[in-house]
């Protein structure tokens, strides 16, 4: 019987050693405070935001969040709709010479999202 119980109190020395050096090692698992309200993790260029940066923004999934899908294919149409507005700075600032891109030829230049990813209507 006092064997056994040697046995129980070197286990629980021996785990809390193991304990006591992973907790040193590897900290005391503090979680990292929230966000400020107003802030995301979530970035942008300061300046010259394109169609490609809208398209590499990526949320963070919650629970109860938004549809994945339907931000998805808000972003790609909010980047087409910055590439256009570019493309029709850049040739207006270019001079009179250049033919004028219409909305609908830049829309049909860029690859559109599957049916399947476009939010339904309401």
């Amino acid at each position: 019987m006092l064997t056994i119980l040697l046995y129980l109190i070197v286990m629980a020395l021996v785990g809390g050693a193991i304990f006591l050096a992973a907790s040193a090692v590897f900290g005391r698992s503090e979680e990292l405070p929230p966000l400020p309200s107003g802030t995301t993790a979530t970035v942008l260029p300061a300046e010259g935001v394109t169609g490609a940066d809208v398209d590499a923004l990526r949320f963070q999934q919650v629970l109860r969040g938004y549809k994945a899908s339907e931000v998805d294919w808000a972003l790609h149409r909010l980047g087409m709709e910055i590439d256009y507005l570019r493309a029709q700075l850049e040739q207006r600032d270019s001079g009179p010479g250049e033919e004028a891109l219409t909305e609908p030829e830049m829309l049909a230049e860029s690859e559109p999202a599957p049916v399947s990813e476009r939010p339904a209507g309401d």
